[in-house]
């Protein structure tokens, strides 16, 4: 497991007043070589009774030459609710190249359970993150974060 500085326990997570006020968490993870497989990465929290609504994970080329990194988006175990480490995004394999949504890197909105069901909402407080199924092939180095809309009702 990896973090970024965003992830940390020690760190306070917003809980807005509720009423639907929109709040967000980020992180940004520094990569200096390749991730192994099952290497999680831990970007940010999310307060208990967060309804997630969307957000997205984007970050620089990971993977450069014949793409093979292939990561999922997800949380983790919370104490109460089980871990859906592709709970945001069952990715495949990523690639950087330039396409018509980003010059290089990539920009990935979240998808997976908000298509399917709707709102995502967790009930004890839950570090969002990303889950290396198959590591790069070449570089691996470079930056990633993850974005988070959330409520409190």
């Amino acid at each position: 497991m990896v973090a970024s500085a965003r992830a940390s326990a020690a760190l306070p997570v917003h809980k807005p007043a509720g009423g639907g006020t929109l709040a967000v968490a980020h992180g940004t993870y520094t990569h200096a070589s390749n991730l192994a497989a099952t290497t999680v990465i831990e970007y940010c929290r999310v307060p208990k009774d967060a309804v997630i609504v969307g957000g997205f994970w984007c970050g620089t080329d990971l993977d450069t030459g014949t793409e093979e990194l292939d990561i999922d988006i997800g949380y983790a175990a919370n104490g109460v609710d089980a871990a859906d480490t592709d709970a945001f995004g069952n990715l495949g394999v990523i690639t950087g190249d330039p396409s018509v949504h980003v010059a290089s890197g990539f920009w990935i909105p979240f998808q997976g359970r908000l298509q399917t069901e709707g709102a995502v909402t967790v009930n004890a407080e839950t570090v969002i993150t990303a889950y290396v199924n198959v590591d790069a092939a070449a570089t691996g180095t470079g930056t990633s974060t993850m974005v988070v809309y959330y409520y409190v009702p």
